[in-house]
């Protein structure tokens, strides 16, 4: 299944140039991966913190690759790439709205975090269940972002 939305570029978020603000890629691309998890999971962040699971970002890996500008419609995919004891890898894509130009790619790691220790948390196996069953398999992490991309943009 494809996880994928279309955002309007914001005014707001961009330079005077018109382009969007290298920041806010990683904030629309975070709201893409929430919209995602409620739209075909049915997952809250709320609901989740309500059950004491919460994941705190450990290390972004971003490469911007052409410019999105102010009023431009973007598509934004994301997936799952890696599940870890206590870690997630999720890959966030965005391309201009038919998916013809790859515009930046990020790869998110999560660490899940205890809500009330603060501590790094090893994922329940029922989640364990869960990620794997919606995790692909058709990402090679050890050929790194780099690689990545010269695969995504070989099949745009």
């Amino acid at each position: 299944m494809q996880l994928k939305t279309l955002y309007t570029i914001r005014f707001s978020d961009c330079d005077p140039m018109g382009h969007l603000n290298n920041a806010r890629y990683i904030d629309y691309m975070l709201n893409a991966r929430e919209d995602h998890l409620k739209q075909y999971y049915n997952m809250t962040l709320p609901e989740l913190l309500k059950q004491g699971l919460v994941w705190v970002v450990r290390k972004h890996e971003i490469q911007y690759l052409k410019p999105a500008v102010y009023n431009e419609v973007v598509c934004i995919e994301s997936k799952l790439i890696e599940t870890g004891e206590s870690n997630l890898v999720v890959e966030i894509v965005m391309y201009d709205e038919r998916q013809q130009h790859l515009k930046a790619i990020l790869w998110c790691t999560f660490t899940c975090v205890d809500v009330k220790t603060g501590r790094r948390k090893e994922h329940s196996p029922d989640f364990m269940q869960f990620a794997k069953s919606v995790q692909v398999s058709d990402v090679n992490l050890t050929g790194g972002i780099t690689e990545r991309i010269k695969l995504l943009k070989s099949a745009v």
